[in-house]
């Protein structure tokens, strides 16, 4: 398993970076909505929030999911470690999980007072568009990745399924956020087993029981099994106001200020 290392992350890295310069691409081609603030500086500001996350997880956490998934094989951790289960079924079920995992941290983030403090920051961006999905605060980043290694522990499972599922998180998280809109005709069947563009755009209207709804990234079933499934806002899929009510203006765009805003009273 040590192509799951530097080389399992650069093309890791590779596949992010052409999945993003294709769907980057569509949604400047065919946008499904118009943006109210200059692209550059809102790029800049989430990109910025991208780099700064990645140089800081990097720095302060030596294991992360896939390091944390190999210890856990090694000591005999977790829940995988304990029964003999087939590799497809532990493969499939470790998939499932950390998805259901990330389903309730996402829900935590908006029950939780200060976490919710962090969390603002991706839901102040006043557009959507593909660089939405980088935009997270270096602390809540830094946070989720204990909670995820934690959760593998927890697990024990194998190294290559965590691998595989970092990357399906990345990239649905990116298309989820891609400011495009599928066929009317696929959109439906797409969203049956997955999370959509526009599923995902409801969560970040500005009406508050519409932000709390659609936390799935991956997997659109989770919302509907507990029961936080919005099919659309009520002003219409294209009518839905992006963002948070008390930041309809350009102080979202800028990233000191957004950097600040968690420790803002």
């Amino acid at each position: 398993m040590d192509w799951l290392g530097q080389s399992g992350q650069l093309a890791a890295l590779a596949i992010m970076a052409a999945v993003f310069l294709l769907l980057a691409g569509l949604e400047l081609a065919m946008p499904k909505r118009a943006g109210t603030f200059p692209k550059s500086r809102r790029w800049l500001t989430n990109l910025g929030f991208f780099a700064l996350d990645t140089a800081i997880v990097r720095l302060t956490i030596p294991l992360l999911m896939v390091g944390t998934a190999v210890a856990a094989r090694e000591r005999g951790w977790g829940l995988f470690n304990m029964t003999e289960l087939p590799n497809w079924a532990e493969f499939a079920a470790t998939i499932l999980l950390l998805d259901l995992a990330l389903y309730f941290q996402h829900w935590a983030t908006h029950r939780i007072p200060l976490l919710w403090r962090l969390h603002q920051v991706h839901h102040t961006d006043p557009d959507y568009d593909i660089t939405t999905g980088a935009r997270f605060h270096p602390v809540e980043i830094v946070l989720s990745m204990g909670y995820k290694m934690g959760v593998v522990a927890l697990i024990g499972p194998p190294a290559l399924a965590v691998f595989v599922f970092e990357l399906l998180f990345n990239l649905g998280s990116m298309f989820t956020h891609t400011n495009i809109a599928l066929h009317p005709r696929i959109e439906p069947l797409v969203r049956a087993l997955i999370v959509t563009p526009d599923m995902h755009r409801v969560h970040h209207s500005t009406v508050e029981r519409e932000t709390n709804s659609n936390y799935g990234t991956i997997g659109s079933f989770w919302d509907r099994l507990f029961g936080t499934y919005l099919e659309q806002p009520a002003a219409g899929r294209d009518g839905v106001k992006i963002g948070l009510e008390e930041y309809q203006d350009a102080r979202p765009t800028g990233l000191g200020w957004s950097l600040l805003l968690p420790f803002r009273k």
